[in-house]
């Protein structure tokens, strides 16, 4: 799901995880907890996709929410 704010949030089983902003030339990727920032990927499938990697091998992919 896509809207004008270009901010989605990451909900996963333990609340929010991470966040993804639109920005030039692609989507940053925020992790929350984590020092090392997430990078900027083409597109917000990729965005999404780093997001879960992130995450973990046996981890459900979270729930993307925009805001």
């Amino acid at each position: 799901m896509t809207n004008n704010t270009g901010t989605w949030v990451a909900v996963g089983p333990a609340g929010a995880v991470g966040s993804i902003h639109r920005a030039d030339g692609g989507f940053r990727v925020e992790l929350y907890g984590r020092s090392a920032g997430g990078g900027t990927y083409p597109s917000l499938e990729s965005a999404k996709g780093a997001v879960h990697a992130a995450l973990g091998p046996l981890a459900d992919r979270p729930e993307f929410r925009a805001h």
